[in-house]
Formats: C-alpha cells, structure tokens, sequence
C-alpha cells in the first residue's frame, strides 16, 4: 500500500521573507489551501514562540523549526501532514549548525530537508562565509546520500540555494556574472552538486524543464522586477536519482500581481509519484 495519499509525495519550499510578516500578507490563507506533504521554509526570522499558534504549529501538521542563534535573522522550517521517523537540525558543523539554516525530516522513503544557503556578497566576509558553507555542506550531502541509499531511501533538499547555476536561471545573466549568486566558482559547485560522480543529485525542476527560461522563484522588490519577470531560479528541489525519476510534476506558484505577493519569493512545488 502507498505510504503516501493518492499514491504521490507532493513538497513544496518557499523562501518566507519574516514568516510573522508574510503571515499578514497571505500565508496563512496560502496553506490552508496547499495541498503539499511536505513544506520547506527559508528565512523565517522568528523564534517559534514569536509566531502565532495557527502559524507555528497549524492544525494537520506536524512542524520542526530551527531559528538562527542570531535574532531576526535566517531561520528554516519543515512542516510534515505526517510526523516525521526522526528529525535533525543542523548538519554536523560548529560553525553553522546554530544558524537556523538546515533542519531534515526522515519520512516514509524518503529523508526531506529545508535549506537556506548564505547569499554572499563579492569581497565581503559575508562571502567568505558563503563559501565556507558551500564547501561542508556538499561534504554533509554526500554523506548524507550514501547513509540513505544503505537505508534504502531517497533523499531531497529544497529551499534558497542563493545560487543560479544556468544562463536559463536568471533574466539579466551579463549584469551578474561579477556578482554573488552567479560567480563563476557559485555555479562551479552547484555543477559538483549535480554531478553524479560528485555530490549525485539532481536539479529536479530543470530536469521536468530542459529548455525553459526559469521558471523564476524570486524578484527584487525594487523597480519593477516582478511584472518584467526579471528573477532569478535559486530556489532548488535537488535530489537523488531515483527520487528525481519519479518527479512528474514541478511549478512555481507566481503571485497574479505584485499587490499579491506576501514574499519577494515564490512557492516551488514538485510532485513525486510514489
């Protein structure tokens, strides 16, 4: 029997933007209409006991959330329709397991995760940073990979990867080839991560859209960015191979109008059929 309901395993990941303030602005009303499994938040800003009770722990799920030992600052959730086997935040690193940037939930199958990658900033500490995390974290997922497949299990992460590995990921490619998100050693690692000689994962949303501009997850909230569709795709579902096999359906949630937006990020939704 299908340890999923109607025999598929739906996640989705959003990047929150303050989840006490996109609780304002719509959240709320969002999940209670999602039909996810599984949802992965990012930058969620809040000690749980800031959130309201209908958003901290909502009635039908089951919720971890891991804040950042800084206040007011990162933050990752996973909320679960199903209570999780085993729960861990952090990835074995003393240097970022407090800050609020990785919790996994072991589920039927399949172990899912909720990232939240440091966005950097060229010639800054803050890249240096960055670039410190990319290089123990690739290290955590292929561990992490090889201790689920003796398991027999599938593995995903999703969330802010701060990353566009492709021309395709971004609109405005030439203007950010200098800056963090797109340098050329950023989109080297990402190339590690879906080797599968390397880290053994795959871009799940890239795969079900070869030849696709985007889809775009996140816009600036400056200018006009959103109603020109000048985003960027950095908010990934990477998974091992078997899992992403049984992927048929991934898409972007893109707000009707700018008015409607509770996030300068996008919900990204991928289906599994299990």
């Amino acid at each position: 029997m299908c340890r999923y309901r109607a025999g598929v395993l739906t996640v989705t990941s959003v990047n929150v933007n303050g989840l006490r303030a996109a609780a304002k602005k719509g959240f709320v009303e969002w999940l209670a209409e999602s039909e996810a499994d599984v949802l992965c938040l990012q930058e969620v800003r809040a000690e749980p006991e800031q959130l309201p009770e209908h958003v901290r722990a909502p009635e039908g799920w089951h919720v971890v959330h891991a804040p950042a030992a800084a206040k007011g600052r990162a933050g990752v959730s996973l909320y679960s329709r199903r209570e999780p086997d085993r729960v861990r935040i952090g990835f074995g690193s003393d240097e970022f397991d407090g800050s609020g940037r990785y919790v996994e939930a072991d589920l039927p199958g399949v172990t899912v995760a909720s990232l939240y990658l440091p966005s950097g900033e060229v010639g800054t500490e803050r890249q240096d940073e960055k670039e410190r995390f990319m290089g123990e974290f690739l290290a955590y997922l292929k561990g992490l990979r090889e201790r689920a497949a003796a398991e027999g299990r599938e593995v995903l992460v999703c969330g802010d990867w701060n990353i566009a590995h492709q021309r395709a990921d971004l609109k405005n490619w030439r203007g950010n080839t200098k800056n963090s998100g797109f340098l050329p050693e950023e989109r080297e690692w990402l190339t590690r991560v879906f080797d599968l000689a390397d880290g053994g994962c795959v871009d799940v949303v890239r795969a079900l859209h070869p030849d696709t501009e985007g889809p775009y997850s996140w816009w600036s909230y400056r200018g006009r960015a959103f109603e020109r569709d000048t985003g960027w795709r950095i908010d990934l579902a990477v998974a091992t191979p078997g899992l992403a096999e049984r992927a048929v359906k991934a898409f972007v949630e893109r707000a009707a109008s700018h008015d409607k937006r509770w996030s300068d990020h996008a919900p990204v939704t991928v289906v599994f059929e299990m």
